[in-house]
């Protein structure tokens, strides 16, 4: 196959590098966008819904259906004994269960679930089942699960240097923990499914879910079929953020168990309350970290270890650990280091993939740690973050890939100088000198973060590209459109290989049995991914047309371009849509697959080094904040962001994912407060008693800028991921935030703040560092 370089391709004109609308957009102003609770159900279709347990650990046993089976609707009651299959549906690992009928690890794991002519007969139904348990004592508390060494996987370790050595004999030492919440997806469409029979025999799911391939996989396991027996086939999903990526799987499967026996359309949905309790979050974690430092603040060795709080079982637990401890570096070199990852088995249900998949609770140590050293020296922490940056010579990270690209430097440089930091900071420390109940704080913090899969066969997409013989084409792709403008970027990418407008490009639902064997819409990958296995489509198809233009015309093939419609060759010219119509009537073939592998990745889990990233995205966000002393209540009140997208495919596109981004951190930092009680129960179930970042909480002041600077990989036109490196961009409000609480004894004390920093909490912090302050004063005058 003829090799289309990138930059020529892009200087054929087209659609790559334009703002480009939404797909959807047009549709979801006007109501029109359909998601899967909109479709019209089929003729006949019944309801599920799960029976769920009582207890967070224990035994069943008994259970009572008789006053469920009695309601007046209810078709029947499915249970363990009624699986065919595989019970077991964990996504890499075994612990994850459909049903139980024995064993009951986590408060509201489904036990039976219900099948009735309705929606509201189901879910009354499934309430009226009594489920008699003999209680056991759960395992609730991380230190608990730590100290028992009761884990979903075995711990696991990076190591260079000897760490130990290189601290011990550091001109300083700090040590410090900190508890990290964990976060709510709340996508604002919830888990559903649609199964129903196909017309050869099978079952056609259609559900919001981030990986159809998994959920094809999972029912028919279950089912005990060949996976040819299931088709998948998801449109559009109302968000997901990670927690449709294995989270979606049960209820797709619970909806073809009772198609499997019903033969009759199921639909299961689940209601929002019980949405929160059944699915699992990002993982809470417990770090803690020991540092040593010369008296500049540069750190010389770094030992810390991260600790997911994981739920009943693995789910994804093992690689979202694995990339917090890739990440506990952040974007600062340690020279010798050890990093170590504990998966905790606690009684709640399994937590799950959440944007950053485990990057932001490792990159906050990074944070952390700047920030306390800062405090240690008595200097500014921008001055602690740029000197222990990662830079030439000074360039491996602890599971030994070398950092290649040092562009961090001059986007903080170019962020000082937009934002003003240092006039703004010194006019934030007179002001707070003259202020005593409200406190500002500012702070600016990088972030460099890893782009791939770090389950290496994840790494691979295709994708479907027919031309039809009136110039249109049809694109489909692995990847799933959950709101981000997956489908908008590559239909960008596929016109502009062809040099045609980007409304010649139509979009069709992602389908099993179109692009088989995909990955999960995740990783901030999509595009990387589904978009370069779309080009190589593509690019087969013009090798044809080029080679047919070539024979037919007696033209070089050196002479031929493919641009605003048009294709030209020797002084002549054709359009797009009149060379698709000769090429169909010559016999030329139209259609094409195209794959795409991800090169140069590796990991040795035994040894703890390869290189686990393709490359790494850059962003940089100045937060300014105030505070209110006597409540503990915050107000972010500017933002300045840099972020590094590479050559940008859709600016639009981009900048509403990094501002996306950004809330979504700093609501994950401050008021996103996830409670279980003493009993397992999820207590904050609901957008009562948890509160997701409302418009309102937007910064007043909110700049955001693209870094211009291509990718120096060889992705889809030199493009970089942008789904999740900016999410981490809220440590910098937090960070203010802690500033501004240290202006309480005039910067000399910085004290700690577990997260989410809800009032509560910086109300604490607030009264720890005046009690700091009072013992210093007390000490000064003995």
């Amino acid at each position: 196959m003829r090799h289309f370089e990138m930059d020529k391709l892009k200087a054929q004109g087209g659609s790559v590098g334009q703002s480009k609308y939404h797909d959807s957009a047009i549709k979801q102003v006007c109501g029109s966008a359909n998601y899967a609770d909109d479709n019209p159900e089929p003729h006949g279709c019944l309801h599920a819904y799960p029976v769920l347990a009582p207890v967070a650990s224990g035994f069943i046993k008994s259970v009572d259906t008789s006053k469920a089976l009695a309601l007046a609707g209810v078709k029947r009651i499915f249970s363990t004994a009624d699986v065919p299959g595989k019970l077991d549906i964990g996504p890499v690992f075994p612990g994850d269960i459909l049903l139980t009928s024995d064993e009951i690890q986590y408060h509201g794991q489904p036990v039976l679930v219900v099948v009735a002519s309705t929606y509201e007969i189901a879910r009354r139904a499934a309430r009226l089942v009594t489920i008699e348990c003999e209680q056991t004592t759960p395992i609730l508390d991380i230190k608990d699960a730590i100290e028992k060494q009761n884990w979903v996987r075995p711990p696991h370790s990076l190591n260079r240097g000897n760490s130990q050595q290189a601290i011990n004999s550091a001109h300083h030492q700090l040590k410090g923990e900190i508890s990290i919440g964990g976060q709510e997806h709340f996508y604002l469409e919830g888990q559903i499914a649609l199964a129903q029979p196909d017309q050869d025999g099978g079952i056609h799911v259609q559900c919001s879910t981030q990986h159809p391939t998994e959920v094809q996989h999972l029912v028919a396991k279950i089912l005990k079929k060949p996976f040819n027996f299931v088709t998948v086939e998801t449109r559009r999903m109302g968000g997901a953020f990670g927690g449709k990526e294995t989270q979606g799987a049960p209820w797709a499967c619970l909806a073809a168990l009772a198609v499997y026996y019903l033969g009759c359309p199921v639909k299961m949905r689940l209601a929002r309350s019980d949405d929160f309790k059944l699915t699992g979050k990002r993982h809470p974690f417990y770090n803690h970290y020991h540092v040593g430092f010369d008296e500049n603040g540069l750190i010389e060795g770094a030992d810390i270890t991260v600790n997911g709080y994981c739920g009943y079982s693995p789910d994804l637990s093992d690689a979202i650990v694995d990339r917090a401890m890739f990440h506990a570096d952040n974007a600062y070199y340690y020279p010798a280091a050890k990093i170590q990852g504990n998966r905790c088995k606690v009684n709640t249900v399994s937590h799950t993939a959440f944007r950053g998949f485990g990057g932001p609770q490792g990159m906050i140590m990074g944070e952390l740690i700047m920030d306390d050293i800062a405090a240690k020296l008595g200097k500014d922490p921008l001055e602690i973050r740029k000197l222990n940056l990662y830079r030439p010579g000074r360039d491996i990270t602890p599971y030994h890939q070398k950092v290649e690209q040092h562009i961090l430097k001059d986007m903080i440089e170019q962020l000082e100088q937009s934002g003003d930091y240092w006039a703004r900071k010194s006019a934030i420390k007179t002001f707070n000198a003259s202020s005593p109940i409200i406190k500002k704080g500012l702070s600016m913090t990088p972030v460099k973060y890893g782009i791939s899969f770090t389950v290496q066969h994840l790494n691979q997409a295709g994708a479907l590209v027919h031309v039809y013989s009136d110039g249109s084409i049809h694109l489909n792709h692995g990847g799933t459109e959950m709101g981000q403008g997956l489908n908008t970027k590559i239909a960008q990418i596929v016109a502009h290989g062809f040099g045609v407008d980007f409304d010649t490009v139509g979009i069709s639902a992602t389908r099993t049995d179109k692009v088989p064997n995909t990955s999960p819409t995740a990783a901030s990958s999509g595009t990387d991914l589904n978009g370069m296995a779309a080009l190589n489509a593509v690019n087969t198809i013009k090798e044809r047309l080029i080679d047919f233009i070539t024979g037919h015309f007696e033209v070089p093939s050196e002479s031929i371009e493919f641009k605003n419609n048009l294709i030209t060759f020797s002084k002549s010219e054709i359009s797009f849509s009149e060379l698709a119509n000769l090429a169909y009537m010559n016999r030329i073939s139209l259609s094409s697959t195209g794959y795409y592998a991800t090169p140069k990745i590796h990991y040795d889990r035994a040894k703890g080094e390869g290189r686990p990233f393709f490359y790494y995205a850059h962003g940089v966000a100045l937060s300014e904040v105030e505070v209110d002393t006597l409540t503990g209540e915050n107000t972010v009140t500017r933002v300045d962001i840099l972020h590094d997208v590479g050559s940008s495919i859709n600016p639009a596109l981009d900048i509403g994912q990094i501002e996306g981004a950004f809330i979504q951190g700093m609501g994950w930092l401050t008021t996103e407060d996830l409670q279980w009680n003493d009993k397992g129960e999820l207590a904050s179930f609901g957008p009562a008693n948890y509160k997701i970042p409302a418009i309102g909480d937007t910064p007043a002041e909110f700049n955001v800028n693209l870094y211009n600077s291509a990718n120096p990989e060889t992705t889809v036109f030199r493009s970089k991921a942008v789904g999740e490196p900016p999410f981490m961009l809220g440590f910098s409000v937090w960070s203010a935030i802690r500033n501004a609480i240290s202006s309480v004894a005039d910067y000399k004390y910085t004290a700690p703040l577990d997260t989410p920093a809800t009032p509560e909490r910086v109300l604490n912090a607030i009264t720890h560092t005046q009690q700091w302050l009072a013992q210093h004063k007390e000490h000064s005058n003995d």
